[in-house]
């Protein structure tokens, strides 16, 4: 434990939690779209609090909470470019639209055109968006653990990647995000984050890496981990979930469909809170109340 005041890599949230072997799955935040800001300015704790003028981020704050948006501020690795114009992205994670829309930001104030429809961002990109939160005001092991996993994907994906601010469950850093397809990872080493690019070009998922979609409630993101457990695919498009059934006692039956119209696999798992006594980010306290999903069955039809 610190008993100084002072960070120390080894005693971080996420280290603690890596010994402790904390459980990843279906612990993604939902987030089914997305608006990307960039931003050259130091980010506060608040991210939006960066935004100008003064009070600009409570409103798009509000507006995001309106619409559906996950706002995330976003710069690139290293050096920055200051005389290049900002930009800002819409990104849609939900199955069946997944997109990623860039447009130009000349002032912050322009967010508020965006949101309101009055600004159309360029036509469909379909580059992959890697997001790494390195938002050490937020939490130091996000950036500690996630600059270099930054420098290791821009080195070779220098257009795609982005730090970005806080994206949840810092005590899982370093994080990743996939847009459009709302991928959440985490505890992603540097050695390994070029890999996970890689498997995302060939259309696959890393599952022992993988927090679970964004654009899926949590039950359906335990589903698929237990299916891909089990053998089923790994492709990042199939195991779509097909219905989702509420049972008595924080039960859950999901069914997803197998490839190739090859019929479903029903998933049946449960919730439950665990009390542990653990900080789950750098500034929070112990004990604390944690989710955990079980596998109860597994049957193809």
């Amino acid at each position: 434990m610190v008993t100084d005041g002072r960070y120390r890599a080894d005693t971080g949230c996420a280290a603690l939690a890596d010994r402790r072997g904390d459980s990843m799955v279906a612990t993604a935040p939902p987030a089914e779209r997305w608006l990307l800001i960039e931003s050259r300015v130091a980010w506060p704790r608040d991210a939006l609090a960066a935004l100008r003028p003064e009070g600009l981020g409570a409103e798009v704050a509000r507006l995001c909470r309106q619409l559906g948006y996950r706002p995330a501020l976003i710069r690139r690795y290293g050096r920055l470019d200051r005389t290049a114009p900002c930009r800002f992205a819409l990104a849609d994670c939900r199955p069946g639209r997944e997109s990623v829309r860039w447009g130009e930001l000349p002032s912050d104030e322009h967010l508020l055109n965006v949101l309101r429809g009055d600004a159309e961002p360029g036509p469909v990109n379909r580059e992959p968006v890697y997001l790494v939160c390195t938002h050490g005001r937020h939490d130091a092991c996000c950036a500690v653990r996630g600059r270099p996993v930054a420098a290791a994907l821009a080195g070779a994906y220098p257009e795609r990647t982005w730090e970005c601010s806080h994206v949840g469950g810092d005590r899982f850093a370093a994080n990743v995000v996939v847009l459009p397809q709302g991928l959440f990872y985490g505890h992603v080493p540097v050695a390994r984050a070029v890999e996970l690019a890689k498997h995302h070009d060939e259309g696959r998922v890393v599952p022992d890496l993988l927090r679970g979609s964004g654009a899926f409630v949590p039950p359906v993101q335990a589903a698929q981990h237990f299916a891909r457990a089990a053998g089923h695919s790994l492709l990042i498009d199939e195991l779509r979930p097909q219905a989702v059934r509420g049972l008595a006692d924080h039960h859950w039956q999901v069914d997803l469909a197998l490839p190739d119209d090859a019929g479903l696999v029903t998933v049946e798992v449960s919730g439950h809170l665990d009390t542990i006594d653990a900080r789950l980010t750098c500034a929070g306290v112990a004990p604390a109340t944690v989710r955990r999903f079980q596998l109860h069955s597994i049957t193809s039809s």
